[in-house]
């Protein structure tokens, strides 16, 4: 029984190490890069921005110690600070910033009615949402305000001097849950600006989805109707802009984990209707996923498009906007100040 129980001790031991080092080995190789991603920062980037100066302050240069690179003809500053955990801003027809804060439940206003730079208040907008995320608005007869929730867009009469939203009307339900919960829309370009976009990301890191929105962008009427697929094979396209020139729709796509620091990389698309952009079995410049069904095969498939840009592997590509200058668009891309 002695013999028995030392046996047992030394399979157990060697059991452990065994597991420890390649528990050790999976961290290292996929996970070590999500210690800064979530942990809170050591500082709140409003202490480490000093107060905004006068016009004489050269616009080129960073005078804080965040490590931000500026373009040239720029310069930062806090507009509104407070907020928590702002995610997406966009214009109100009157001008106004508007922003969603999804894990308040809610979307604000922040006027600035004299125009120095810095908002006047925070005016709650709408409340009680179910982790808001994609604006949009849009006025006809009347002004409409558009949010997108994880299970549903929704959109609402809009007052552009009270800043205040009401009679609120589903238009369509959205999957919820999984691991991408963002719901993203945007109105298209003219002469189709009655259509909206709205994206929906993925249940999982790398699958083949069950439900036929998950992955995509969709199209609807701006009233819900019609709804269908716009573009597949999209992870993760967390936002969406139009290009001043072209009025083509420009999105950003948060590649898979688990391959490695370097792989696939995050993107940039130029997304156009029935166009598939290859997730879960294609990445970066239509490269095949050699770790996800392995033995698939594949015939080359002409509506199946690679990205437009590749940027490094775990950047995070949030905000997207385009600078018009002149004749042409500068594209200015934001993402997390550590990346993956």
């Amino acid at each position: 029984m002695c013999e028995m129980k030392k046996y047992a001790v030394i399979f157990i031991f060697i059991f452990l190490l065994v597991a420890g080092a390649w528990l050790g080995y999976f961290y290292w190789q996929n996970l070590r890069g999500l210690g800064p991603a979530l942990k809170p920062p050591p500082e709140d980037i409003a202490k480490l921005l000093p107060p905004e100066k006068s016009a004489q302050v050269p616009p080129t240069i960073n005078e804080t110690e965040f490590p931000l690179k500026l373009p040239a003809g720029f310069k930062i500053s806090i507009f509104a600070k407070g907020l928590g955990s702002p995610r997406v801003m966009t214009y109100d027809p009157a001008g106004n910033i508007v922003v969603s804060i999804p894990a308040q439940g809610k979307v604000v206003a922040l006027p600035d009615k004299n125009s120095d730079g810095v908002a006047d208040e925070v005016v709650t907008v709408a409340e009680g949402l179910n982790s808001p995320h994609g604006l949009a608005t849009r006025c006809t007869e009347k002004c409409e305000f558009f949010i997108a929730e994880s299970n549903q867009v929704a959109y609402y009469d809009y007052d552009t001097k009270n800043l205040k939203t009401f009679n609120k009307r589903k238009i369509i339900d959205l999957p919820s849950g999984g691991n991408h919960i963002t719901r993203t829309i945007l109105f298209m370009p003219s002469p189709n600006d009655h259509k909206l976009l709205t994206s929906v990301g993925s249940t999982c890191n790398v699958c083949e989805e069950n439900d036929w929105r998950r992955a995509k962008i969709l199209i609807s009427n701006a009233d819900g109707g019609d709804l269908k697929t716009f573009a597949s094979g999209l992870r993760n396209s967390v936002f969406m802009a139009i290009h001043p020139v072209t009025g083509k729709i420009w999105a950003t796509e948060m590649g898979r984990d688990l391959l490695g620091d370097d792989l696939p990389p995050d993107e940039i698309n130029i997304v156009e209707e029935d166009k598939d952009y290859g997730w879960p079995y294609f990445y970066g410049k239509d490269i095949r996923d050699a770790a996800f069904e392995p033995n698939v095969m594949f015939e080359q498939n002409p509506d199946r498009f690679g990205s437009h840009i590749d940027i490094p592997a775990h950047s995070s590509p949030l905000g997207l906007a385009f600078i018009p200058e002149q004749n042409r668009a500068d594209r200015l891309q934001n993402r997390p100040l550590q990346t993956g």
